[in-house]
């Protein structure tokens, strides 16, 4: 089997964190992980990890001016009054970041995707009005 040649290292640390984030039990509320690219060392770091977090706090969260991954453990109520806690994959990629930190950014999504193993991705480039409870809803639900 060929490897592929990575531009941005995904290491041992986020995907771990990943892992337990991914198989952690929620009964209610949202949660996230936020991994950014350490241009450097061109690598992925966690940022920050926040639990039981509204869509609006994690906006306000978010940096501006700097692209993200944010995986986000979401409190999904189906039409049928059922809950469940589906992944989702927010790319976070602020139309105002810095080209080469945007270069990089969406050249590691496709490897993140893979790693995260999300069920749906939602991109974000306009911070006020890209993200919030309606959009995952509708992304979600559809």
């Amino acid at each position: 089997m060929a490897s592929t040649a990575r531009t941005v290292d995904i290491n041992e640390d986020v995907t771990k964190a990943l892992r337990k984030f991914r198989f952690q039990r929620r009964s209610q509320g949202h949660a996230a992980i936020v991994i950014k690219i350490n241009k450097a060392a061109l690598k992925m770091v966690v940022d920050e990890e926040y639990d039981d977090i509204s869509i609006a706090d994690l906006v306000e969260e978010l940096p501006r001016n700097s692209p993200r991954y944010v995986v986000l453990s979401y409190e999904l109520k189906h039409r049928d009054g059922r809950t469940s806690f589906p992944l989702v994959l927010i790319n976070w990629a602020p139309s105002s970041s810095e080209t080469t930190m945007m270069t990089l950014h969406a050249s590691a999504l496709l490897d993140f995707q893979r790693v995260a193993e999300a069920n749906k991705t939602i991109e974000v480039r306009d911070a006020e009005d890209g993200l919030t409870k309606e959009i995952v809803d509708e992304k979600l639900l559809s």
